[in-house]
């Protein structure tokens, strides 16, 4: 009964995943119990998953972190495993009852003391025995393989199998409860002995899988040497290229400096030129005048007098000089303001750009003075001008007046739409279609009036949708081209939209004192502010965005361009001197041949650069 209760025991402190005593016993939520070095690999096998899935009944269990150490230590079990581990194990062969094992026969499954041991050792039968030494066993070297005793029958070993049920019985389980139909019995050593050849098999199986992933990994390492090998010529050639693109950028930037500084050194000179002899000017007044004017005595004597009315007579004539002509040198300023490095956005940008010289080479008259409402690209390449007086007026981008359209409508706002269609906003903030043969279309479109929206003004997408902007009301429309009622309203909160652009999936918006990028939510993406004069914004040809900034009061317009987050990018055009409209009322857009379009009220100008 003794030994029973002893393999019992031994039997329960067993790992059910390794087989050995328990090392570092951590309990499952399900309570069963495993070492926690079997855990951690039971773990590994689900990748990345905190949740370990028990062998024994396969309830699953949160693991912290994936640290097994966090799950909780069988301490009752920690302890029983040392108080075996300090017992002695006595020899369970001879009657002497303190008689210490020195070895443990796995064939005969019992302890034998030195002397039993010597006995055992010669009888001839159990030579061929599996002897362990005591010392191996307790150092955790090598496992006992127990014989299994009966629960049902403490003295009887289990030396029986029945694979349906999957557990181990002695003879008389086995007669009382393993004979019905579907109860396959079999020796356990059977049993073991395939159980063995079955864990051999799948361990082949396993060391040829992994042999095949070995293959596959070293297949991946040979890939990653490629891939690395590609890297380190790619990052050698970049590296060449870098430093011969430094090469021929620094000699094109001394070329270009070269170049500003020969176009703008000549002006200068002429400059000083004409400051030189100002200045000459100022000298000889001075030195005549004070002479004569210095003079605190009469000139009595002849020749005194003589060489006094001679100077006074000098003077006389210097006085006669005309004052100082400005024209001549604002024109020299104006051909060195003129000089602008126009760089290569979006293009070759290696090339950096060219040196040109920004000129209006076209200044005409608008037809009707202070009409102008609008302007905008055609899809045919001109440039359309709608005027509150009536019409449309199509200019080529060499300056031309080719046609007037749509005379008997009160132009506020221009658009076209993909088909070419005209989308006309009237002075009444009405929108109308009209064909290309000019002809209105029966298409209702629910806008504010005056009196709620005020001023608006509309702008046609890409996409065919059509803002309309209202000052008042701070908001923008968005229409179909089917009419009706707004498909949504984007709110403009704290500024009013004076002018809007389609760009890309967002919206350049104008009001007195900044440019704003939003989208198409209302949502301010980026904000240009304290530019110092009024803004007035369009997309260019290249996506960037143009921005015009207009002196008013003098009547001096600069253009400058920036990216899409409003950075500036380059000047294009200084300080160029334009005719003083009497409204504060600009528009610019760019021709699709690359000619900026700048509009007042009275004129149209043309930039051009050579």
């Amino acid at each position: 009964m003794a030994d029973a209760l002893k393999n019992a025991i031994a039997q329960s402190l067993e790992c059910p995943v390794c087989l050995n005593t328990f090392t570092d016993p951590k309990i499952l939520s399900c309570s069963h119990t495993y070492c926690k070095t079997c855990l951690d690999n039971l773990l590994d096998c689900h990748g990345n998953d905190q949740m370990l899935r028990c062998p024994v009944c396969r309830a699953e269990t949160q693991v912290p972190n994936q640290d097994v150490s966090k799950l909780p230590a069988n301490l009752a079990l920690k302890s029983l495993i040392e108080d075996v581990k300090n017992q002695y194990q006595f020899c369970t062969n001879c009657k002497s009852k303190e008689a210490q094992a020195v070895v443990y026969c796995q064939d005969c499954g019992k302890y034998f003391c030195s002397t039993c041991h010597n006995k055992h050792s010669q009888w001839p039968d159990f030579i061929s025995h599996d002897v362990l030494a005591m010392s191996e066993i307790v150092s955790g070297k090598v496992s006992v393989r127990r014989y299994r005793k009966c629960r049902k029958h403490p003295k009887d070993d289990e030396e029986w199998f029945c694979s349906d049920c999957r557990r181990f019985a002695c003879f008389k389980c086995v007669v009382m409860e393993h004979t019905n139909e579907g109860h396959r019995v079999i020796e356990a050593a059977v049993y073991e002995s395939n159980h063995v050849k079955s864990i051999e098999d799948l361990k082949s199986k396993a060391d040829k899988k992994r042999s095949c992933f070995q293959k596959y990994i070293d297949f991946i390492d040979e890939q990653k040497e490629h891939v690395s090998n590609v890297q380190k010529q790619c990052t050698d050639d970049i590296n060449k290229a870098y430093e011969e693109s430094v090469r021929q950028l620094t000699k094109k930037k001394e070329v270009l400096i070269g170049e500003v500084k020969g176009r703008t050194e000549g002006v200068e000179k002429e400059l000083d030129e004409i400051k030189k002899s100002a200045q000459e000017h100022i000298t000889h007044f001075t030195t005549i005048a004070d002479v004569v004017t210095n003079r605190t005595k009469i000139p009595l004597d002849t020749d005194a007098l003589a060489a006094h009315d001679t100077l006074c007579q000098d003077l006389q004539e210097a006085l006669k000089q005309e004052d100082p002509d400005y024209k001549q040198s604002i024109q020299l300023s104006r051909k060195g303001k003129s000089v602008s490095f126009k760089r290569n956005v979006g293009m070759d940008e290696l090339a950096l750009g060219k040196i040109a010289n920004a000129f209006a080479f076209k200044n005409i008259a608008l037809p009707t003075k202070n009409s102008m409402n609008i302007m905008v690209g055609t899809p045919d390449g001109r440039m359309a001008v709608g005027c509150d007086t009536g019409g449309v007026e199509i200019f080529s981008a060499d300056g031309q007046l080719q046609q007037t359209v749509l005379k008997g409508v009160k132009i506020r706002g221009v658009g076209f739409l993909s088909d070419d269609r005209y989308v006309i906003l009237d002075c009444s903030n009405n929108i109308s279609l009209y064909r290309l043969q000019y002809t209105k279309l029966n298409v209702v479109f629910e806008t504010l009036y005056n009196d709620e929206g005020e001023w608006a003004i509309l702008n046609v997408g890409g996409d065919d949708q059509i803002y309309v902007s209202y000052w008042k009301a701070q908001k923008i429309q968005v229409f179909s081209p089917a009419g009706g009622k707004a498909i949504r309203e984007i709110p403009c909160d704290g500024y009013e939209p004076q002018q809007i652009t389609s760009y890309n999936d967002y919206l350049v918006t104008r009001s007195w004192d900044a440019i704003r990028l939003i989208d198409k939510e209302g949502v301010v993406k980026y904000e240009l502010r304290e530019l110092g004069y009024f803004p007035y914004a369009t997309v260019s040809q290249g996506n960037t965005i143009l921005i015009a900034k207009v002196n008013h009061d003098v009547g001096l317009v600069s253009i400058d361009e920036y990216t899409n987050e409003l950075k500036h990018v380059q000047k294009l055009v200084i300080d160029y001197k334009i005719e003083k409209p009497e409204r504060n009322w600009y528009f610019m857009q760019q021709y699709q041949s690359g000619e900026i379009a700048f509009c007042t009220p009275d004129r149209l100008y043309i930039f051009h650069w050579k």
